[in-house]
């Protein structure tokens, strides 16, 4: 076909035209194809999206189980009057929960108006915070601005920990997951009850949890007490309690002080008046002011008493309601306990300050160090040094040092001088701790003996420097010394064998049964011979002790101390060589035990001799109550009849003369005349002293000495520290006599024969007590009255004149012609009786008519009663 040469241009633009369509076409197509992609992608992507969100809401955990209510509270312990004396804080517990009606609006108005001001109009969530942080975040790229209301923090801080998440993404998931709870959370809670949760959760810095704890530390004031500029700065810490706390940064804490005030004034809640007022308040002084009192108490150190009532507590969780050794430790420091205790706080106080006084312990007492140290060498490797270490290096030098020092910086000295000496160059020191304990120590225990509460305790002298350290009247066995004779040997022997106070034994060298070890008393080799209970008691006598336990039976004596409550005596023990061990034997009577004595055993175990023979448990505490207020445990008095009353009180008699002329004569009381009973105690070498007494109204036990066992160079300074404090403590009561019991009769008796006295004959005599139907029967057979002449030494005659004839009393001793004891010069000799005087005859005194049996009669009458009717007897049947 022929085209023109303008058919050919006419084609050529039909052409262009149409692929101009095509392509066009082709456009709108991929447009179109690009358009439903998006589509598709959007509707990928927000399911998608929906699927995660379902999927993070579906993780969240569910409503039902959650629970927002604050939990760990200050344990608080109360004295014995119901006055506060400490509290007990532990991880996240510094709360002390109070009700909406106990917080007032001012407080509640600053908070919500700082952190939530539509709290009481949104579901849960803020949406309109939401968008203003959001536009905040875009605009500054700070995407940390509030948006959380109320309800989510209260959720963040109870569900999720307070919400520290380590990436971005978890911060996300946590937020929908807190947002979702929040609308959830508002359905099932009044907004009055989420509010409440919120400002007892909340942390203000300082260890403060919650409103009520935060107006104590920073005001000293409850939280209903607060004023507005009060109520605002405590507001103003919860966005960062550490940048806005108002004692370390009080500037920052004003500026958003000025900015809660601000708010709470743009949202009506206060008037300009008002705003003014707490503009112009000086509140940061006062917060000042209250910290410098407050500080020293910031890591409060429990007392002694208090670590006691605290292992008692423990102790009775697990035992009485099941709980783990965790699970009690919680409760107690974190389950907002109420604990009543026993402590009388004035006879603390007064048991304090007399055995923190130096001036009642010997002058030369001592520093003992205690060293710790750790270095680094220059390969990483650690060394560790100690006291020991160093005591080994310098007795190489001075074969007397020891860790004892007059002062501290001759201590800092010898450690300075060790390191320098012995520690090798490159080593640096990584941790050093030093320490010194005052010698001796010592530990007190009071208790009110009728119902067994623990009064007052001390378990050291010297400033104590943590909670939970050694308590010396608890935790520390010691030797009790003669303190044990009157427990285990005398008590048993009037309760159960038979014996009285008047009950004899010679005091005369004597070794253990069966071996070659003689049984010494304390006082040497004095011996006093034919020795009743009561005077070995008063003077504290070991061989008569244990010639009175050989009779009773340690096997005895060990049922009565156990009944007694004591935990610490051997039955029998084997150690990892096989050698056995027990505490039932002879020794035991001297207080010769393996392990030794609690004090607060050994004080509560005296406690039932004054309490009628009534032993009760010691006790810290009589109630605890939990946070809701209901009744945890009681704790009553826990009493049994472990002695007969009489035998209660034949050994308080005994006891007071213990401390009227025996050996415990310095505790007698100087400015009243109150009745004091007790005994003393002291072991070998002096390591240890005690004294262990009473008077009508308290029981008291006092140990001194090393706690490593050392010799001490006075042994009578405890029973003065002990008198002074119990003066002091029965200051004011009625002067009143230790009770009799009905049981209880007296009769005169011979005090070597423990019979009843011959008038005229037995040279020592007292009117004794004896429980009933122990009273002795029979007459005085020790002593014998005899007519002797002057002249010959003999028994006198008919002969004798008058001028030279003298009238003494023999004791009746058997021997085996060697005694020793101070009965000596006055036993009677073998064979004195048939011994007639030979210096005087019929001649001599110009009589002739003389009876051969006339010098038998004239001494047969002089004998006593019973035994001048035996020889009358006798020589009826002679004849």
């Amino acid at each position: 076909m022929n085209f023109s040469r303008k058919g050919t241009e006419e084609k050529q633009k039909y052409l262009k035209s149409k692929r101009r369509k095509m392509a066009a076409k082709a456009s709108f197509l991929c447009f179109k194809t690009f358009l439903v992609c998006i589509l598709l992608f959007c509707l990928v992507g927000a399911f998608g999206a929906y699927g995660l969100i379902k999927g993070i809401i579906d993780n969240a955990p569910d409503i039902d189980s959650i629970d927002v209510a604050p939990s760990g509270f200050i344990t608080t312990l109360y004295d014995s009057s119901g006055k506060e004396m400490q509290t007990l804080v532990g991880s996240d517990a510094n709360r002390i929960y109070v009700t909406n009606d106990e917080i007032p609006d001012t407080v509640k108005n600053a908070f919500i108006a700082i952190e939530d001001e539509r709290f009481y109009s949104h579901n849960g969530i803020d949406v309109h915070g939401i968008f203003r942080a959001a536009f905040s975040g875009l605009s500054s790229g700070d995407f940390d601005q509030g948006a959380s209301t109320i309800t989510q923090q209260l959720i963040k801080n109870q569900v999720f920990e307070g919400g520290n998440e380590a990436s971005f993404g978890e911060k996300v998931e946590r937020k929908i997951q807190e947002q979702y709870l929040a609308i959830h959370l508002e359905q099932k809670l009044s907004k009055e009850q989420i509010l409440e949760y919120y400002l007892n959760t909340i942390n203000l810095g300082q260890n403060t949890l919650g409103v009520q704890s935060a107006s104590h530390r920073y005001f000293n004031k409850d939280v209903k007490d607060l004023t507005l500029s009060e109520a605002a700065v405590i507001a103003s810490i919860t966005k960062n309690p550490t940048n806005y706390n108002p004692i370390k940064n009080p500037a920052e804490n004003k500026k958003r002080q000025t900015l809660v005030l601000n708010k709470m004034k743009e949202l009506d809640m206060i008037n300009e008046t008002d705003y003014e007022e707490a503009m112009a308040d000086d509140v940061y002084t006062r917060i000042q002011q209250v910290n410098d009192d407050l500080a020293s108490d910031e890591e409060t150190i429990n007392s002694y008493f208090v670590d006691s009532v605290i292992d008692q507590v423990m102790e009775d969780l697990q035992t009485e309601l099941g709980y783990s050794s965790t699970q009690a430790y919680n409760m107690i420091y974190r389950g907002g306990l109420s604990i009543y205790t026993t402590q009388n706080s004035k006879m603390q106080k007064i048991c304090d300050s007399v055995i923190n006084n130096p001036s009642y312990y010997p002058a030369n007492s001592q520093y003992e160090l205690t060293w710790r140290l750790t270095t680094v060498d220059e390969k990483g490797e650690k060394h560790n040094y100690n006291e020991l270490m160093l005591q080994s290096f310098f007795k190489k030098q001075e074969a007397s040092f020891d860790l004892y020092f007059t002062n501290k910086d001759d201590a800092k000295t010898y450690i300075k001088q060790y390191k320098k000496r012995v520690i090798p160059k490159g080593e640096t020191v990584e941790a050093e701790s030093v320490s010194y304990t005052i010698e001796p120590q010592v530990s007190f225990v009071l208790m009110n003996q009728e119902n067994g509460k623990v009064l007052a305790i001390v378990g050291g002298r010297g400033k104590k420097t943590a909670s939970r350290t050694l308590n010396r009247a608890t935790d520390s066995k010691r030797q009790p010394g003669s303190t044990f004779k009157v427990i285990s040997t005398y008590l048993p022997a009037l309760d159960s064998k038979g014996m009285t106070l008047a009950t004899v034994h010679d005091d005369a060298p004597y070794n253990y049964p069966g071996t070659n070890t003689p049984v010494r008393n304390w006082n040497g080799s004095r011996y006093n011979g034919l020795t009743s209970m009561r005077q070995a008691i008063y003077n504290s006598m070991n061989i008569v002790t244990v010639k009175t336990l050989s009779e009773v039976t340690p096997q005895t004596a060990y049922a009565y101390l156990e009944s007694l409550g004591f935990t610490t005596i051997v039955d029998s023990r084997a150690d990892e060589n096989g050698k056995v061990y027990t505490d039932i034997g002879l020794p035991m009577g001297l207080g010769g035990l393996t392990d030794g004595v609690y004090n607060l055993e050994l004080t509560a175990a005296y406690a039932a001799i004054a309490n009628n023979g009534v032993y009760t448990k010691p006790r810290f505490y009589t109630k605890i109550v939990d946070h809701d207020g209901n009744v945890l445990l009681k704790k009553k008095a826990d009493s049994t009849q472990v002695m007969k009353d009489s035998t209660a009180f034949l050994l308080t008699d005994a006891m007071q003369d213990v401390v009227n002329k025996g050996t415990g004569r310095l505790v007698h009381f100087q400015n009243s005349s109150m009745p004091v009973a007790g005994k003393t105690g002291t072991t070998s070498n002096d390591y240890d002293i005690w004294f262990e007494g009473f008077t009508p109204y308290y029981t008291a036990g006092i140990w001194a000495g090393y706690d490593n066992n050392r010799k001490q160079s006075s042994t009578s300074y405890h029973k003065i520290i002990w008198r002074t404090i119990m003066e002091q403590i029965n200051s004011g009561k009625e002067v009143k006599a230790f009770q009799m019991p009905s049981s209880i009769t007296k009769e005169l008796i011979c005090t070597k024969s423990g019979k009843l006295a011959v008038s005229g004959v037995c040279p020592d005599t007292k009117y004794e007590y004896f429980a009933s139907g122990t009273a002795p029967s029979e007459k005085c057979d020790a002593h014998v009255k005899v007519k002797v002449c002057k002249k010959s030494g003999k028994c006198a005659s008919v002969y004798c004149p008058k001028e030279d004839v003298v009238t003494k009393v023999y004791l009746i001793k058997e021997t085996d012609g060697k005694d020793v004891t101070a009965d000596a010069p006055y036993i009677l000799p073998e064979g004195f009786m048939d011994d007639v005087c030979d210096k005087h005859n019929a001649a001599s005194s110009g009589s002739e008519d003389v009876d051969e049996d006339s010098s038998s009669k004239n001494n047969d009458a002089l004998l006593p009663d019973r035994l001048e009717e035996s020889a009358k007897e006798n020589k009826g049947k002679k004849e």
